[in-house]
């Protein structure tokens, strides 16, 4: 008798030739010239797990962006936003200035997956990737972006809404990279809005975004609106005949109706494993009626919190790649390990997960879920919690990384860890050292947390035997809170 098949969760996937760390964005361009089929990766959240779950093939060498300064940065000048490739969706979120220039791309950038995983992923990635799920694009598409791409022979920049092509396909030649995005900033923040609507709070993919950018006079009169939404088609898409219904008028009653009547007619989703067509359908206008309202009252940034939770220490850095290399799974790798030094090689292929039990042989980070969802693998490196299932082992070379196992600061627990057991947070233990990761980096980042901003700062970890009330009151007895 043959032996059952593997589950399609359980097949290995391909495996990692070698990581190149290119010293300027000028080699990186010099290394994709000379072989195409090397793979960019700056976050790898999506490019890790496709890897991981596309099955067996022929080995891949991926070309890694996350060390290069060149794409790093937010800068607004001229009345214009550049956002370089290499910058993460926290990035965006912890920037001062960004819920008054670009408000929707704020909101949707504070609604993707955790904290953990916004620390890694790029917004350049999200629009790479270019699912129609992916909640930056309808914001992006709304504030009415250009994309930047360069190459060997030149750059080139193309409006948002040309760079897609349709499902998961885009306008990047061979040998091009994404370097920058860029849109107008905004006049007033009251005039742009973003939603979504998902199956639940936190980790959700998206059953419907949108985003919406409105100029209007000092009457209140719309001179021009844009309006985009996701996960209705095999792209995100504009929706002009919503916008032209918005033209001329106020925000009132019958130029909304108009405009969520003319959206839902425009559009004709599909069914999947989140949402029916008809559901979507239907709840199209009821989307557009809220946000327009929304904007109408100016309440557009009155969920925007007013401390966003990053799960970043306050002396975070990122570093940059030291010097030119080419990582196999022969090639030694080192860190600062929980404050000691450390190396070891097979690192090509692996995940930081990985590396740290098989190679350091620290087992209190876990492996619940291996894509970035449960957050039992949470650890920190350079001073920002991660997720280490979905972290490529290269690619935190010459960094600092803490697991739970040095978490404390000194001799005995840390406060976090004595307040678990004493409010009874500890249960089965599996996703424990996760919540200690969060809890703990969550504590450096703000002072005496607000329940809602324990919550948030705990949206990437899941505890499978419930009880997260407990866990919530020890964060909370850590921080002093209710003394």
């Amino acid at each position: 008798m043959s032996a059952s098949p593997l589950h399609h969760v359980q097949a290995p996937g391909r495996s990692v030739r070698a990581v190149e760390r290119p010293r300027s964005l000028t080699h990186a361009l010099e290394i994709l010239a000379a072989d195409p089929t090397v793979q960019p990766i700056a976050g790898g959240t999506d490019l890790l797990l496709d890897l991981h779950r596309g099955g067996p093939g022929d080995p891949v060498t991926l070309l890694d962006l996350s060390g290069l300064a060149e794409l790093r940065g937010i800068t607004m000048e001229g009345g214009r936003v550049r956002i370089g490739a290499g910058v993460t969706h926290n990035e965006v979120i912890a920037h001062p200035d960004m819920p008054a220039v670009g408000l929707p791309l704020a909101q949707a950038c504070l609604e993707i997956a955790s904290p953990q995983l916004r620390n890694r992923a790029t917004v350049a990635g999200n629009i790479a990737t270019a699912s129609p799920a992916n909640d930056t694009i309808s914001a992006l598409l709304a504030l009415d972006a250009s994309v930047t791409l360069a190459s060997l022979v030149g750059q080139r920049t193309i409006a948002l809404d040309d760079f897609f092509t349709g499902f998961r396909s885009t306008a990047i030649e061979p040998g091009e990279l994404i370097t920058a995005i860029e849109f107008p900033a905004m006049a007033s923040p009251a005039d742009g809005i973003w939603v979504k609507l998902g199956n639940r709070a936190a980790q959700a993919i998206s059953v419907v975004h949108l985003g919406i950018v409105l100029d209007r006079d000092h009457a209140g009169v719309v001179r021009s609106a844009r309006i985009a939404i996701g996960s209705v088609a095999a792209r995100v898409v504009l929706l002009p005949e919503a916008a032209e219904a918005l033209i001329g008028s106020p925000l009132i009653g019958d130029a909304i109706e108009q405009a969520a009547q003319a959206a839902a007619a425009a559009v004709a989703p599909i069914d999947d494993v989140r949402a029916t067509a008809i559901y979507r359908l239907d709840t199209i206008p009821t989307l557009i009626t809220r946000a327009l309202e929304a904007i109408r009252g100016g309440r557009s940034a009155a969920a925007w919190p007013p401390r966003p939770v990053c799960l970043t220490t306050p002396d975070s850095t990122r570093a940059a790649t030291a010097d030119a290399a080419s990582v196999t799974d022969d090639t030694p790798v080192t860190i600062r390990l929980n404050g000691a030094s450390f190396t070891a090689a097979s690192a090509a292929s692996a995940t930081l997960l990985d590396w740290l039990r098989d190679q350091a042989g620290l087992t209190g980070t876990k492996e619940g879920c291996a894509e970035g969802e449960c957050g039992a693998c949470t650890v920190q490196v350079d001073g920002q919690t991660v997720m280490s299932c979905l972290t490529s082992t290269p690619q935190v070379a010459g960094t600092d990384v803490i697991t739970v196992e040095g978490i404390a600061p000194g001799i005995g627990p840390h406060k976090i860890q004595e307040a678990f057991v004493d409010e009874f947070a500890v249960q089965c233990g599996f996703c424990i050292p996760g919540f200690i990761m969060s809890g703990a980096t969550l504590l450096d980042e703000v002072d005496q947390p607000t329940e809602d901003e324990i919550r948030l700062g705990l949206s990437g970890n899941i505890c499978r035997c419930t009880g997260y009330y407990p866990i919530v009151q020890a964060i909370r007895t850590a921080s002093g809170a209710d003394s």
